[in-house]
């Protein structure tokens, strides 16, 4: 590893357990939805449109590190399930806008209430008031770690 010198062990160690806890809880937290009919790339641009607003297929493609081709594809299917809409774009009519249907929201909605009440329910079940409060407090040093 060509490591930035003068790292100290523990930042290195934090810096591991932190980039596989947070991958693994992501894997398990998405999958606390359950949708059988969506893909996970098909969420995401859900997710992604929901909290964006309208958008186009170029950026929701640059936000999401997939070719246009492929997103086109992905809004197409999201398209033909009711669950998005494509208008003109009022400033360039070369453009086409995609947003949510009320249909769309609704299952954004309801997967995010289900991953909420997952994670919500492991931290219940699986850990005591005072490492809850240690969840709180580290991902508050986390949260941190964002801004710059």
């Amino acid at each position: 590893m060509s490591g930035k010198p003068g790292l100290s062990p523990s930042a290195l160690q934090a810096s591991r357990e932190v980039r596989a806890v947070i991958s693994r809880l992501r894997r398990r937290i998405l999958n606390a939805a359950e949708v059988e009919d969506l893909t996970l790339g098909q969420a995401s641009v859900l997710a992604r449109v929901s909290d964006k607003g309208d958008v186009t297929a170029s950026e929701l493609a640059a936000t999401e590190g997939v070719r246009h081709q492929s997103m086109t594809a992905t809004v197409a299917s999201l398209a033909a399930a009711g669950l998005v809409e494509r208008s003109p774009d009022p400033d360039d009519g070369r453009r086409l806008l995609i947003a949510l249907t009320a249909e769309g929201r609704r299952r954004v909605e309801e997967g995010r209430q289900a991953r909420t009440e997952w994670l919500a329910g492991q931290l219940q079940d699986r850990c005591t008031e005072a490492e809850r409060r240690a969840v709180i407090a580290a991902m508050a040093v986390l949260e941190r770690l964002t801004h710059d």
